[in-house]
């Protein structure tokens, strides 16, 4: 009799350790290919880090060099979420300048709303093939006048490309932009109310630029927020020529408005005025709603200086987990949004007809699917 209840307890232990197999198996396997996470699961340790690293730079009472800061703030993997380097002359002069200030990721295109746009588009591409981990590639180079673009913009969109910009939506006084040739008259010109409509079936964004941030193109922008709710709007370098309260009223009344913070310009720029941190409450406002870019160092002495800038406004904001977010989540919530295209699922099951492996389909990511496939371009 005993040794047959030991049998029995000696099953039951079996099938339970089983179950517990059979559960975390099935764990792995649904989660295997979940959104592609890196630096934004930076750990509480990590957070830690930071906070002991910027007391240290704060009970030294000087102001901390940029590499202090690079180093202190190096866990978040800051993004530069606004960057015109994309050709290879470009680019790659600035990958030691990136690796040095721990710029974990460039989003990057280059020409604004010319036609020479395209060229720096396919640039833009071969950067983000040859380090998927490094860049995600945007694109300009259509012209929003013609019904043709949507084909553009959907063949682009279906590539891989993560978003849409810089466009030229309004542009009165900028020395370049003003000029663009394929500029629109206000963000509702054109086909943009077409192209706002088919980027939302991809959810990718498009990053505006509007200037003056006042007046016509405000209204029009307003309007277009308003008619298109399931679009992602970005406004280029919102805190340019523009004050806190506006900022403040706009992301109020949209919530599918985010501000592209060019931190050069309101810690460098004369025009700036010299006070980034009017800034910090409104960031502290809407957490979620500001990324931070370097704008290539545009009106600025350098493009290190725009990258000192933007640790500058990190500092300012005094909280990790807040800076956490402004430097890499939010930005990367919006790419890691974007599902794999129709064009990416058919390349990834060609691929797996060649090398045998198994990919799973029901949750992948654009994010992780252009990686399968840049990996593999690679060879």
């Amino acid at each position: 009799m005993r040794t047959s209840l030991n049998l029995k307890k000696v099953s039951i232990a079996l099938l339970v350790v089983g179950c517990i197999v059979v559960i975390i198996i099935a764990w792995l396997n649904s989660n295997r290919y979940l959104p592609f996470q890196g630096a934004e699961t930076t750990s509480s340790g990590s957070l830690k880090a930071v906070e002991k690293r910027l007391a240290k730079l704060k009970q030294a009472g000087e102001k901390p060099t940029l590499e202090q800061l690079a180093d202190a703030f190096q866990p978040l993997g800051l993004i530069d979420a606004h960057n015109h380097n994309a050709s290879s002359s470009r680019y790659l002069s600035m990958l030691d300048v990136w690796e040095e200030y721990h710029i974990d990721k460039v989003v990057l295109f280059g020409d604004i709303s010319e036609p020479s746009a395209i060229g720096t588009d396919a640039a833009a591409w071969k950067a983000y093939q040859s380090s998927p981990d490094q860049f995600l590639p945007f694109f300009s180079g259509f012209d929003l006048h013609d019904e043709g673009s949507l084909d553009v913009i959907r063949d682009n969109l279906e590539k891989g490309y993560f978003g849409l910009g810089e466009i030229a939506g309004a542009s009165t006084y900028s020395p370049i932009v003003s000029l663009a040739y394929w500029k629109a008259s206000d963000p509702m010109d054109g086909f943009l109310p077409e192209i706002y409509d088919l980027i939302a079936t991809y959810k990718a964004p498009i990053l505006l630029h509007i200037d003056p941030p006042n007046g016509l193109p405000i209204l029009k922008l307003e309007q277009a927020l308003e008619a298109h709710p399931n679009t992602t709007f970005i406004f280029a370098h919102m805190n340019a020529y523009n004050s806190p309260e506006e900022i403040d009223r706009l992301l109020g009344i949209y919530p599918n408005l985010y501000a592209d913070f060019f931190a050069g310009f309101s810690v460098y720029n004369p025009d700036g005025g010299g006070h980034p941190e009017i800034f910090i409450p409104i960031m502290k406002k809407y957490p979620d709603r500001f990324i931070l870019s370097s704008d290539s160092g545009y009106g600025i002495e350098s493009e290190e200086q725009a990258i000192d800038a933007m640790y500058r406004i990190l500092y300012l904001l005094d909280d990790p987990a807040l800076a956490k977010k402004i430097a890499h989540d939010n930005m990367m919530a919006i790419i890691q949004a974007q599902p794999a295209t129709m064009t990416q699922l058919s390349a990834i099951q060609e691929l797996a007809s060649k090398n045998g492996k198994a990919y799973n389909y029901d949750n992948l990511s654009k994010l992780e699917a252009g990686k399968i496939l840049a990996d593999a371009e690679k060879g």
